[in-house]
């Protein structure tokens, strides 16, 4: 849920293009096809992918609205994504109307539903037999666009040093054993941008490839968990005034819209679950007006994820995110075939083994488009000049309430 952006995405799995427009950057940032392109090559990496992200896809980004000699100009952008393999698929996917008469089997229809995956829903849900368009559209390939604006939102909110990261904490029954918390933002990047499963453990990551590959033998799938962390968040984004303002709730939306995933939990929700709350809360340490982020009451620990009542604390936003084992098996499950109601085995698509990791890359682009709406959300600005020096301001505005001064008005109206 956006307050202050708005994205929308279009295109399907197999279709000619995918299509992102992203609208509320200020005007003024600076913007390559690079900075969008390096995020998408990082979505297509990671041990126990499919052919398609081996071979076939080389997505890049061409900007079609919006940027003007290399800068935002504030109007709405538009980025296109091409599929490389649409040729193989024209018959199948082309938009406009078949001129020619093309025998069922090369236009790909299917019937038979699989389980886990959207098509028996939304086939009644569209009243079609054919799964074929509900499949294209629910289909992970639309989380290209999403990562494309992701980039954007990335890259408007490094200017504002927030740096964003994810790392896998576990495939399947294998989890890694390294704590997150107690490294710095830029080794944990650095860790897992080196790794293939994007996992911190590089012990634990030998045994999550040994089980990746059995499961690619056995014709199997696998899930996992893996965490999302921004740092540098300024104090007081969300609000607790409303529950469509609370940004733990805003946040949770947007990463449970990531096709596969199953669970969301912010900070160390359901282990603490279990516990007293003497052993939950985070004590505060002595306040700091001299913190070079936004750690003006730092904390002990940060078990609540560094949101608390639906606003950000200045501490790191922790969350974390359970997949599910990806829908199309190799061996495929019973199922019934839509035409004639009888059971039969599922549908077959080509498919990944895993693709955690690069869940947790397109989990980093839907944090990064909820903190930079809740950034505008709260400091406003058409431009990045007018939205620095907002943060700025309110900066200096939590630094003299801190120094006792909020009852003097004038010395508000200095700052």
């Amino acid at each position: 849920m956006f307050l202050k952006l708005r994205m929308l995405t279009a295109g399907e799995s197999h279709g000619p293009a995918l299509i992102v427009v992203l609208d509320g950057i200020p005007s003024g940032l600076a913007l390559k096809a690079e900075d969008v392109n390096s995020e998408l090559r990082r979505r297509q990496k990671g041990y126990g992918r499919g052919l398609r992200m081996r071979k076939i896809e080389s997505d890049t980004v061409k900007f079609l609205s919006g940027l003007r000699h290399g800068f935002t100009i504030g109007s709405p952008i538009a980025m296109l994504i091409e599929n490389l393999d649409f040729e193989n698929w024209r018959w199948a996917m082309s938009p406009e109307p078949l001129e020619v008469s093309i025998p069922d089997e090369k236009l790909r229809p299917f019937f038979v539903p699989r389980p886990g995956h959207a098509d028996l829903a939304g086939a009644v849900k569209f009243l079609t037999k054919d799964i074929r368009p509900i499949l294209e559209r629910a289909s992970a390939r639309e989380t290209a666009a999403r990562v494309a604006a992701g980039a954007v939102a990335k890259k408007l909110l490094s200017e504002l040093n927030i740096q964003i990261a994810s790392h896998v904490t576990a495939i399947g029954s294998v989890s890694a054993k390294v704590d997150a918390s107690k490294l710095a933002l830029t080794e944990i990047r650095e860790r897992t941008e080196a790794s293939e499963l994007r996992c911190l453990d590089p012990d634990a990551e030998q045994e999550m490839k040994q089980l990746i590959d059995k499961a690619m033998n056995e014709g199997e799938t696998l899930g996992g968990i893996f965490e999302v962390i921004a740092e540098g968040v300024p104090i007081g984004l969300g609000s607790h005034t409303q529950w469509d303002k609370k940004l733990d709730g805003r946040l949770a939306q947007a990463l449970m819209s990531i096709p596969a995933i199953k669970g969301v939990e912010i900070g160390r929700a359901f282990e603490l679950a279990k516990k007293f709350g003497s052993q939950v809360h985070d004590p505060f340490l002595s306040p700091n007006a001299d913190a070079d982020d936004w750690r003006f009451f730092p904390r002990a620990s940060n078990n609540a994820g560094g949101l608390e009542g639906g606003i950000t604390n200045g501490e790191r936003i922790v969350v974390r995110c359970a997949m599910k084992p990806i829908s199309t098996l190799r061996n495929p499950l019973p199922s019934v075939d839509l035409r004639n109601l009888q059971l039969a085995r599922a549908h077959v698509e080509r498919s990944d083994v895993c693709a955690v990791p690069a869940a947790s890359v397109v989990a980093e682009a839907m944090m990064a488009l909820v903190i930079a709406d809740a950034i505008l959300e709260k400091f406003g600005g058409d431009s990045l000049t007018e939205l620095k020096a907002n943060i700025n301001q309110f900066r200096k505005l939590v630094l003299m309430w801190m120094a006792g001064e909020q009852s003097d008005e004038s010395n508000l109206e200095k700052a």
